[in-house]
C-alpha cells in the first residue's frame, strides 16, 4: 500500500490533511470517474472540510484504519472533496442525502454507481455500531454486496434519485405568477407584515436569534429587522434585532479574548460554540452589525467590529491582503482547546487582577461548561466596574491589559490548523464588510484595505488566457471554474466600493462582469442563474440555488446587483430582470423568510422604491465617503468631481465650487440640495 495516496498533489488542506491515509482517495476528476467505468465499481465519494470536527473524527476512525482502508479500496473507487473547492458537488449530493434520509451535514458519505448517479449516503459512521447506527465497515459490506446482488435495485433508486434531482432544479414558469403591469402582482404592507409574523414566530427573545439549539448567527433575518423598523418603525423588530447581535457580541460564540465569531452555537445562550471560525461568518456579521452602529451610534458595535476586521488581519489575511478561508476547531485532537480556559490557567496568567477579570468573562472554579471555561460576558461593564469600585478608565484599561495578556499566552499554545486556500466568494464578502466598515466610520485605512484586496482578486482570480474566472487560489496558482456565487458577491463588492470612492472603474468592472455571468450562467428562460457555467461539463446536474443558506443565494444576490446597476445605467432589462426574480419567489420568501432573508430585503426596497442619489462638485467623493456613515438601504449612489453624460443620473447635471446633493427618482431630480442634512430630511 503507497505510503502517500493521489491527493500529495492537492491544494486543498482538507484533502492533504486525507494525503497519508491507507485510502486510495482520488481527487474528483476524469481519472477516478473512468476508472469506475472501466472495473465497474461503485464510487464512495467523502465530502467535507477542513474546519469539520466530525470529518477529522470519521477519520481517525476509518480512513486512518488499515483494515477498514482494505475494504474501501477493494470495492469501491474513493474520492475526497473539498466542499469549499467544489461547492457544487456539496450541493448536488447534499441534495442527494436529504432526499434519501431527510437531514444532512458533514461528512457527507455518498455511494454512486459507476457512471456517477447517487443511490445511498449518509453522514458520520462510526468504527463499531452505536446505539442504532450501522457501523462503518458494516455499511461498505452491505452496499457492496447489494452492488452485487441486487444491481437492478440500486439502478432503480439511482435513476429515482436522478430523476428527482433534476425535476426539483426545474422551475414550474407556466404555473407562477410572473410580474406584468397588473397591480395583482405588486408587493403589499401584508406581504411584508406576514413575513415579520413568521420571523418573530421562530425568535428567541430572551437569548436572541431564531429557534433553539444549535443557533445559526442569520444575518441576512436580522438585517431585514433593520429595514422593518427602519421604513416602518416596528420596535419590535428593531429590539429582536439588537438583542440577538448582542446576546453573541457577549456569548462564547466571539471570541472575547483574540476576536472574532465562531460558526455557531451548540445552545440556545451562544455559550459553546463550535469553534470553527470561517471567513464569511466574521464577513457577514461585520456588515450586519455596522448597520446596527449606523442605527444606534452604539460603541459597542464598533468596538467589536474592530476587534473581529483586527483578528482577521492577524489570523486571516496574506501580504497581498487577500484572506484564507477557516481555522479548525480541534488543536491537539481536542475542539476548543485553543480558546478555552481553566481556572487555574487564568489566574496564573492575570494574577491579581484574576479574581475581577473572571467576574468579567465568567471563569468560575468548576467551569461554565464542561469542567472548563469559555470566556463569556454575564455583567454589563457598568454593573461589572462599579461592583469592583473602578473609575471607566480604569476599568476599560484593566479589561484591555488582561486580553493582552491572555492573548499573549494563548499564542503560545498549538494552533489550531488554518486552512489557508484562498476563495473568491469569500473574499467577495469579506471585501464587501471592509467596505462597509470604512463608511460607516469613516476610516480612510479600511477603505484602502477594501481598494487592495479587490485588486487582488481582479488581477488573480481572472485568467486572460482562457478568459474565465476561477474559484480558488494557492501558491501562486488559481483553478477550478469559478461558480455563481463567486461572481455575484464579486459583482456586489464592485458596487460597493465604487460608491465611497467614485472611481468609474470599479463599476465599469461590474458591468464587464454581470455580462460574463449573463452568457455563462443564464438558464434558457434568461431569468434565473445556472451554479455552474455552461463550460463547466463534470457535474451530473446544474443545480438553480434560490435559497439562502450560510451564504446568500447566487441568484438573490444577482437580482440586487441587476438592480442597481440597472438603475445606474438606465437599463430597463436588467431591471425588469431583478423584478421578475423577486416575484418569482414572492410566495416563497413570505412563506419562507428565514430561508430567503436577502430576498426579502430585496421585497421591502422593491416596495418603498431606491433612492436615486448623485453628489457633484468639488471634493464631492470625500462628501459622498461621509455622507455612506449613515442607514439608507434603499438607494443607489454616484459621485463625481465633474459631469458625466455617460451616465444617465449625471447628466444635464454641472458641477460648481459648491457641492450639490440630487435627490431623484425614474431619472427625474428635485432642485438640488446643498447640506446632506437637507438631502437625508428629504428623503424620510
Amino acid at each position: 500500500m503507497p505510503n502517500q495516496n493521489r491527493l500529495g498533489q492537492e491544494t486543498s488542506p482538507y484533502l492533504l490533511q486525507h494525503a497519508n491515509n491507507p485510502v486510495d482517495w482520488y481527487p474528483w476528476g476524469p481519472e477516478a470517474l473512468q476508472k469506475a467505468v472501466d472495473e465497474n465499481k461503485p464510487i464512495l465519494i467523502s465530502i467535507g472540510y477542513a474546519a469539520c470536527h466530525w470529518c477529522h473524527v470519521m477519520e481517525h476512525e476509518s480512513f486512518e484504519d488499515v483494515q477498514t482502508a482494505l475494504l474501501m479500496n477493494k470495492y469501491f473507487i474513493c474520492i475526497k472533496v473539498d466542499r469549499e473547492e467544489r461547492p457544487d458537488l456539496d450541493h448536488l449530493f447534499m441534495d442527494a442525502l436529504i432526499a434519501i434520509s431527510g437531514h444532512g451535514g458533514w461528512p457527507l458519505n455518498m455511494f454512486l454507481t459507476p457512471d456517477g448517479r447517487p443511490f445511498y449516503g449518509g453522514t458520520y459512521y462510526p468504527p463499531i455500531q452505536y446505539q442504532n447506527r450501522i457501523s462503518w465497515k458494516d455499511l461498505l459490506m452491505q452496499i457492496s454486496n447489494a452492488f452485487v446482488t441486487r444491481r437492478q435495485e440500486i439502478e432503480e433508486q439511482a435513476n429515482n434519485l436522478f430523476n428527482h434531482l433534476n425535476s426539483a432544479n426545474t422551475f414550474d414558469f407556466e404555473t407562477r405568477s410572473i410580474i406584468n403591469d397588473s397591480s395583482d402582482n405588486q408587493f403589499s404592507k401584508s406581504d411584508l407584515e406576514r413575513m415579520f409574523e413568521r420571523i418573530m414566530g421562530a425568535a428567541d427573545q430572551v437569548e436572541g436569534g431564531f429557534g433553539n439549539s444549535p443557533k445559526f448567527p442569520q444575518t441576512f433575518t436580522i438585517s431585514y429587522l433593520f429595514r422593518c423598523y427602519y421604513f416602518f418603525g416596528n420596535e419590535t423588530a428593531f429590539k429582536q434585532a439588537l438583542l440577538s447581535l448582542k446576546k453573541m457580541m457577549r456569548g462564547g460564540i466571539y471570541d472575547q479574548v483574540g476576536g472574532g465569531f465562531c460558526r455557531y452555537s451548540t445552545d440556545k445562550e451562544w455559550l459553546a460554540p463550535h469553534f470553527e471560525k470561517m471567513t464569511y461568518d466574521n464577513a457577514l456579521l461585520t456588515i450586519v452589525m455596522a448597520e446596527a452602529f449606523q442605527l444606534t451610534g452604539d460603541q459597542d458595535f464598533k468596538k467589536v467590529i474592530y476587534q473581529t476586521i483586527d483578528f482577521i488581519r492577524r489570523e486571516m489575511m496574506t501580504d497581498e491582503a487577500a484572506f484564507y478561508s477557516a481555522i479548525d476547531a480541534d488543536s491537539e485532537g481536542v475542539e476548543g482547546k485553543f480558546y478555552t480556559w481553566t481556572y487555574e490557567e487564568f489566574h496564573a496568567v492575570l494574577g491579581d487582577d484574576a479574581s475581577s477579570i473572571a467576574k468579567y468573562f465568567d471563569i468560575r472554579k468548576e467551569g461554565n461548561w464542561e469542567g472548563i471555561n469559555i470566556p463569556r460576558l454575564v455583567m454589563d461593564f457598568e454593573e461589572w466596574r462599579l461592583s469592583f469600585r473602578l473609575d471607566e478608565k480604569e476599568a476599560a484599561d484593566l479589561i484591555a491589559s488582561s486580553i493582552n495578556k491572555l492573548l499573549a499566552i494563548r499564542s503560545l499554545r498549538e494552533r489550531p490548523i488554518t486552512d489557508d486556500k484562498i476563495l473568491l466568494g469569500w473574499n467577495a464578502l469579506m471585501n464587501q464588510a471592509l467596505t462597509k466598515a470604512a463608511v460607516t466610520f469613516s476610516d480612510p485605512s479600511l477603505m484602502e484595505l477594501a481598494k487592495k484586496n479587490i485588486s487582488f482578486l481582479i488581477n488573480t482570480f481572472f485568467d486572460p488566457v482562457a478568459k474565465q474566472w476561477r474559484h480558488t487560489y494557492k501558491h501562486g496558482h488559481a483553478k477550478i471554474n469559478a461558480f455563481l456565487d463567486d461572481l455575484a458577491l464579486l459583482c456586489h463588492a464592485l458596487i460597493d466600493i465604487y460608491e465611497p470612492t467614485g472611481d468609474l472603474v470599479y463599476l465599469e468592472q461590474a458591468l464587464s462582469l454581470m455580462n460574463y455571468i449573463d452568457e455563462n450562467f443564464s438558464d434558457d428562460q434568461g431569468l434565473h442563474y445556472y451554479f455552474t457555467p455552461k463550460f463547466q461539463h463534470d457535474i451530473l446536474v446544474r443545480k438553480k440555488d434560490l435559497y439562502d443558506g450560510a451564504l446568500p443565494s447566487g441568484n438573490a444576490v444577482m437580482a440586487g446587483n441587476l438592480r442597481r446597476v440597472g438603475i445606474l445605467t438606465n437599463d430597463s432589462d436588467k431591471i425588469k430582470r431583478s423584478e421578475t426574480m423577486i416575484e418569482f419567489i414572492r410566495e416563497q420568501s413570505i412563506s419562507h423568510p428565514l430561508s430567503n432573508g436577502v430576498w426579502s430585503k430585496l421585497i421591502i426596497e422593491q416596495f418603498h422604491g431606491t433612492n436615486e442619489i448623485v453628489i457633484l462638485g468639488k471634493s464631492a467623493n470625500s462628501a459622498g465617503f461621509q455622507f455612506l456613515r449613515k442607514f439608507l438601504p434603499n438607494k443607489v449612489f454616484m459621485t463625481s468631481e465633474m459631469n458625466n453624460e455617460n451616465y444617465p443620473l449625471m447628466r444635464g447635471k454641472y458641477p460648481n465650487e459648491s457641492i450639490s446633493y440630487y435627490l431623484c427618482k425614474d431619472y427625474t431630480c428635485r432642485k438640488p440640495f446643498y447640506d446632506e442634512d437637507a438631502l437625508f430630511n428629504a428623503i424620510k
